[in-house]
């Protein structure tokens, strides 16, 4: 598990993790969980390709960027993650709302394309 750029209190949303869950601040494959939180569209167009590369085939990559109502100043929107994704061999199976401020997408390796 890692997440990159994560608010000062994500792990507080956390909450307690498992036992067997390992939190990494560097990128090593095979990971089954990342979570990246973007505001800056070129920063997310720069790290994603990088994240997918130590991605396990049936992991998962969160993407969180600012919701409009939050203020926050951003260029990313739900439209530029999906699209972006999509393009890099990615597609999104969910949406949600992270908290008040960050909205996500959770991407994953289409099933055609996982390496066994």
């Amino acid at each position: 598990m890692m997440w990159v750029e994560a608010p000062g209190y994500y792990s507080k949303l956390l909450g307690k993790l498992p036992g067997d869950v390992q939190v990494l601040s560097r990128p090593q494959a095979p990971l089954d969980f990342i979570h990246l939180f973007t505001q800056d569209r070129k920063d997310y167009e720069r790290r994603l390709p990088q994240l997918k590369k130590v991605l396990s085939p049936d992991g998962m990559i969160w993407v969180s960027w600012p919701k409009a109502a939050s203020k926050v100043p951003t260029d990313v929107t739900e439209k530029v993650v999906r699209e972006y994704a999509l393009r890099c061999g990615l597609v999104d199976i969910k949406v949600c709302a992270v908290d008040g401020t960050w909205s996500g997408l959770k991407m994953v390796i289409p099933v055609k394309d996982r390496k066994k």
